[in-house]
């Protein structure tokens, strides 16, 4: 197989700022890295999966839920306008949901929300301050401790 950025966040291979924060039986929620800035998250499968056709029903029924409450989780913790869900995959790193804060801020910076937000901030490059992230994900942690 080839190398899965997904795969090698969860293996510790390349540190997650601030870990782990919430998982399931079969998904991971972590915070992102890359240039989408500090409270996105990503909902992820444990294992490495390409199509969103091929999670089991299990998966399928864990999803939903987990993915409103890392949405509500983020919102609950930022000034968010809007919060973003995307699923991103492409071979061969595995499907995972980007959970993204559209910050007033933001928006304001770059001229553009939605899709052209997020592709600005991948153009400008970058990537969130991983002591920034740890925060965050300490705070998104506790969050996910209050609502079990």
């Amino acid at each position: 197989m080839n190398a899965c950025l997904a795969c090698d966040l969860t293996a510790g291979v390349i540190p997650v700022p601030g870990g782990l924060i919430f998982e399931t039986e079969g998904w991971r929620v972590e915070h992102c890295v890359g240039p989408l800035g500090v409270g996105t998250l990503v909902v992820k499968p444990k294992r490495h999966v390409l199509h969103l056709a091929d999670i089991t029903q299990d998966e399928a029924l864990e999803m939903g839920p987990l993915l409103k409450d890392t949405a509500t989780a983020v919102r609950d913790l930022t000034e968010a306008s809007q919060v973003y869900v995307c699923l991103w995959s492409h071979g061969p790193v595995h499907i995972h949901y980007v959970v993204q804060p559209a910050l007033p801020e933001t928006i304001a910076e770059f001229g553009v929300y939605g899709p052209g937000l997020q592709a600005a901030m991948f153009a400008r490059g970058g990537s969130v301050d991983p002591c920034l992230a740890a925060a965050f994900a300490e705070r998104a942690r506790s969050w996910f401790a209050h609502r079990a």
